[in-house]
């Protein structure tokens, strides 16, 4: 990129060491003891506009655990959802693995996980088969979704992705985890917990577990850095309007020879 003068005269500034990842592979025994995140492009034809979608995903149980899906995303954006996740089930002393980009590497997103006590990983430039789980998921999105759907509007996409989350962690067999869902694997874990054992992962400043069912606790304005709060209690409006949604996806895939 700098030799094609595509940074624009950016230059990207960070302090202190990263790092690296000892080992490609990852083992996990338990959920939330790794997690892997990464950015991939999706373009909406209706709008001429590519717009980029973040999404966290478990390695033990394969989950996506949270995603946001903006016109652009910035380290304040990244610190939003790592809070979010926080908050839900809770970051410290897990261990989190990215790539080099320019979200994951800034000093305020660094910072923000060793106060929280998360440990950050990176993989070594130009091997992104250290970070084989997410670009695993990337390519059964970009098959599952991008390649079967052209969006009119980014809320058309938005829609369509939020579907197909639900889709992929309460529906989609899964054959490295057995052929089950992402969903069932993290809940035979937490079934097989007896009550004396403790919990794998716990919030930083205090104790606060979301129902997995309970849906995302924030939403990002796609336009700036305002957050807006919206958690979605767990009542029939909320269940009916997520089944309906899960719905319309089968259904359009179902039309299309899914």
């Amino acid at each position: 990129m700098d030799e094609h003068h595509l940074l624009l005269g950016k230059v990207i500034r960070t302090q202190g060491k990263r790092e690296w990842v000892k080992y490609r592979k990852i083992t996990a025994e338990k959920p939330m003891e790794y997690l892997c995140w990464d950015i991939k492009y999706v373009w909406v034809p209706g709008e001429r506009k590519n717009y980029y979608l973040l999404t966290i995903l478990d390695v033990y149980s394969r989950k996506v655990i949270d995603w946001i899906f903006q016109g652009s995303i910035r380290k304040t954006d990244v610190i939003k959802l790592l809070s979010r996740v926080d908050l839900s089930h809770g970051l410290k002393g897990v261990s989190i693995r990215n790539d080099n980009g320019s979200q994951f590497i800034a000093n305020k997103v660094r910072s923000y996980l060793r106060n929280i006590e998360a440990k950050q990983e990176f993989t070594h430039i130009a091997t992104p088969e250290e970070n084989a789980y997410i670009e695993a998921f990337h390519s059964i999105f970009q098959r599952d979704v991008i390649d079967r759907f052209e969006f009119a509007s980014f809320y058309d996409a938005k829609l369509t992705i939020a579907g197909y989350m639900n889709h992929y962690n309460n529906k989609r067999l899964h054959g490295a985890i057995g052929r089950i869902t992402p969903q069932q694997k993290w809940n035979e874990y937490y079934f097989s917990l007896s009550s004396d054992k403790q919990l794998p992962a716990k919030v930083s400043e205090e104790m606060s577990r979301v129902p997995d069912g309970a849906g995302t606790g924030l939403a990002l304005d796609i336009f700036g850095d305002t957050a807006i709060f919206a958690y979605r209690m767990m009542n029939e409006k909320t269940v009916d309007k997520n089944e309906n949604n899960l719905n319309c996806f089968e259904k359009t895939v179902q039309f299309i020879g899914g």
